[in-house]
């Protein structure tokens, strides 16, 4: 196995080190897509904390989480959710919603996230399975998203600030005509009411990063 630079820039760098730590794999709720995954989280943990000086050390691309896998079961059983439309991923993480989502025939895939390692995720997860996926980098709330029809989100809830900004921008997006869809594996700031509940789902996890084997989750259409 290569090297892998103590402090990763580059983008074959980044890739180096997402692939240096994790394995191809299959979803356990998606099995039609495989994603390189970690199996253990301590030391990936350690290791993004000790080599990535100044940046989230949160590997949240290395595991499909269980609002994710909710939300990419659901459009893949239903794709008329996505088929033809364009679709924008928030916070894609290791991007298994935006694969799902081209995967069900959506027009366009857009994959969105801020961390940098999650651009070197998303692509090696979109070779892995075949798929064309574009990634755009930053921070896109309150964005208009012109041209959007789909917003998808996949476990998003999970941080009191996150959750707060990103249900009022849902709400925005909703208002403008564009179906807001994501996934809540039953988070702390998930939205109380305003929704409704698309699909509920069974989805086998791991202890390394919840506390139980499974966990129920469920997909919300967020109301403006």
């Amino acid at each position: 196995m290569a090297p892998v630079s103590a402090h990763p820039r580059t983008a074959e760098e980044l890739a180096a080190f997402v692939r240096a730590r994790t394995a191809p794999a299959p979803v356990p709720l998606v099995p039609e897509l495989r994603l390189y995954q970690a199996t253990e989280l301590t030391p990936l943990w350690h290791a993004t904390a000790a080599e990535l000086a100044g940046w989230d050390d949160s590997p949240y691309w290395a595991f499909p989480w269980a609002g994710g896998q909710a939300l990419a079961r659901t459009i893949l059983d239903a794709p008329a959710l996505v088929a033809g439309r364009r679709v924008f991923d928030f916070a894609t993480g290791s991007g298994l919603v935006a694969l799902a989502a081209a995967r069900a025939g959506a027009a366009e895939v857009v994959a969105c996230d801020l961390d940098p390692f999650c651009a070197a995720a998303v692509g090696l997860n979109a070779a892995l399975n075949g798929i064309a996926l574009p990634f755009r980098a930053g921070d896109p709330i309150d964005d208009r998203l012109d041209g959007v029809d789909v917003l998808l989100a996949g476990d998003v809830f999970y941080e009191r600030v996150l959750a707060a900004r990103a249900i009022a921008w849902f709400r925005t997006l909703a208002a403008r005509g564009v179906r807001v869809l994501a996934g809540d594996a039953g988070r702390a700031y998930a939205p109380g009411n305003g929704f409704t509940v698309r699909a509920v789902h069974v989805v086998p996890t791991t202890v390394e990063i919840e506390d139980a084997p499974v966990r129920s989750a469920r997909v919300i259409e967020l109301l403006p």
